[in-house]
């Protein structure tokens, strides 16, 4: 395997998608097409530190550049929740997660909230280097829109004035979090 190749610590097709678009250059592949397909637990306090997790083990057990993100949704009214447990939230999936975020929400006024991604790209040597992105916006009312996955539909992007459930896959990643961090951690390289 070359030094130009990038293996993303996720199984997620739309995020190495995205990825492959931002390091164009470079050979991005995940890490099922190398034959790893453990779940990694993520036990880290931090986005940072759950990418950071991720990527370590995948580049220990296979020898190779891996990338990795963790990101999630943080709402001020609720002290920063989700966060880092965004995607197990409710414990019953995304659309209970979604449910479960407008109960807690009920009577708040504050509907203030953003999306942080952190980045970690580790290397075999050790080294890694990190970026971070957020993109803000607010919590709505009710779902509107059908695309995106997780909170999207939720999201109401202040970059673009409709929620990610109503962008498109285009108009979203021009301003997610992740592009943001992914950016970061590009220019860093």
């Amino acid at each position: 395997m070359n030094t130009k190749t990038i293996v993303v610590a996720s199984g997620n097709a739309g995020k190495i998608r995205e990825i492959a678009q931002i390091f164009s250059d470079y050979n991005v592949i995940s890490m099922a097409e190398l034959g790893f397909n453990e779940d990694i637990e993520e036990n880290g306090t931090t986005f940072a530190e759950n990418a950071l997790i991720k990527a370590k083990t995948v580049s220990n057990r296979l020898g190779v550049c891996a990338l990795s993100d963790d990101s999630g949704l943080c709402v001020n009214a609720l002290n920063g929740a989700p966060g880092i447990y965004s995607a197990r939230y409710s414990g019953k999936g995304e659309s209970a997660n979604r449910k479960l975020l407008l109960k807690n929400l009920q009577g708040v006024e504050d509907r203030s909230a953003h999306f942080c991604s952190a980045v970690c790209l580790y290397f075999p040597d050790g080294s890694y280097l990190t970026g971070e992105g957020k993109t803000y916006g607010k919590i709505l009312f009710e779902e509107r829109g059908t695309g995106g996955f997780g909170y999207d539909r939720l999201f109401l992007s202040n970059d673009l004035g409709v929620s990610f459930g109503e962008a498109t896959e285009e108009q979203k990643n021009l301003v997610s979090h992740r592009y943001r961090a992914l950016c970061d951690l590009r220019s860093k390289l």
